[in-house]
Formats: structure tokens, sequence, C-alpha cells
């Protein structure tokens, strides 16, 4: 457990200077230099990753059940899951209005993911990763969105062409992951039709899914 916690520590923390320190990142840059800087937080990012990675995997040797999930948590996680890829295809897509209207739209991603998988699992190491990534995620938006008002920040307006493409696009990415990927890659299906067994269950896969939402939540860090 103890390498799941500094792994989250060091992922989650490289990924939030920009927010939390920026008067800190900046006198950093101004030091080292841009691309040192970028070297160092990837540097940083890569070992808390690997770190989650192991140290989730070894506590889902034995786990620490804390609460066992009802089943409606399990059915809840699939569309909230939906929710969040759309999110995240809007933060590529170009001038759709689900960015214009949000701002941060990777961000809120990752929180309502992290929400959902929260909710569907129960033991200590799925509070620990994915609590860890919702306060994160939380605290993210609302320093970003505090700034872009202070700031006078304006995103493009929408059109909505762009739009129903983001959502088209990220409907797609989950019904692949959901129906394929999640199965090959972490061994439970997420869909409700496979609630006996746990639906958002996450081997070590899942750090990989946090990590890849995270690595790609703001501008870079």
């Amino acid at each position: 457990m103890t390498l799941l916690i500094v792994g989250l520590i060091l992922f989650l923390g490289a990924h939030s200077t920009r927010v939390f320190a920026d008067n800190w990142r900046a006198q950093m840059i101004g030091r080292l230099g841009e691309k040192p800087w970028k070297g160092l937080i990837a540097v940083l990012s890569l070992i808390g990753f690997v770190l989650i990675v192991v140290g989730y995997g070894a506590a889902r040797v034995d786990p620490v059940v804390l609460w066992v999930p009802p089943i409606w948590t399990r059915h809840l996680a699939s569309p909230l899951t939906l929710v969040a890829f759309i999110l995240l295809a809007a933060a590529y897509v170009p001038r759709n209005g689900i960015k214009a209207r949000i701002g941060h739209p990777m961000v809120a991603g990752v929180k309502i993911w992290a929400l959902a998988h929260l909710l569907a699992n129960g033991t200590l190491a799925d509070l620990l990763l994915f609590g860890s990534f919702l306060l994160w995620a939380v605290l993210d938006f609302t320093r970003s969105r505090r700034r872009d008002r202070a700031e006078g920040t304006r995103y493009p307006a929408g059109s909505l062409p762009r739009t129903l493409l983001t959502v088209v696009i990220g409907v797609v990415a989950w019904a692949v992951f959901a129906m394929f990927l999640h199965t090959r890659w972490i061994g439970v299906s997420p869909l409700p039709m496979s609630a006996s067994a746990p639906a958002a269950g996450i081997a070590a896969p899942a750090a990989t899914e946090a990590a890849d939402m995270a690595d790609t939540a703001d501008a870079p860090r």
C-alpha cells in the first residue's frame, strides 16, 4: 500500500504545480528552463505511474474490503463513464460546445470517471486510487475555473457539428472500451449485464487508465 500512496503523491503532485503552485512553477522554469522542467515532470510522472501500478496490483492480491457496493452502483458506473469518455473527446475536438461551456472537459471527465469507479468498488486500494484522483480533479477543476474567471479567459464558441462529432467519438470510444478492452485488459466486464461480477473492478491496468486521463487533463504542468 505504501508504494501506491507514494506513487499517487508523485504522479498527482507532478500534475498539480500549474494549478496549485503556479508562482513556484514559474520560478523553477526560470531557473531550470522550460525543457528541463518538462523533463523533470515527465520523470516524476513516470516513476509515480510505475509505483501506482505496482502498488495497486500488490494491494489487490490481499484486498482490504471496506464495504460491498450495492448492485445499483454498478449499473450507475456505466453511464457515468460514458459521460467521462465524451468529456475526454471534448478535450481534443476543436471548437465543440462542451469545451466552450466547461473549459476543462478532461479534468471534468477525470472527476466523473473516478466517482464512477469509487462508487462501484469497495476496497481500501480502490478508495486510495479513485478517491485520490477524484479529490485531485475536483480541486484542479475548481482552481482552473477560478483562474479562467480571474484572467478573463474565453474559450472559442462551439458549433453544433463539432459538438455532435465530439459526442459520437466519445460514445464509440466508450463502447469499444466497455465491450472489448475493459474485459481483455482488466479481466471484468463493466457492463450492467455483468452485474454479478465487480462491474468496475480494476486490476493494475486501472492505474494505466487513471494515468492516461490525468496525464492530459490540462495544459502541460
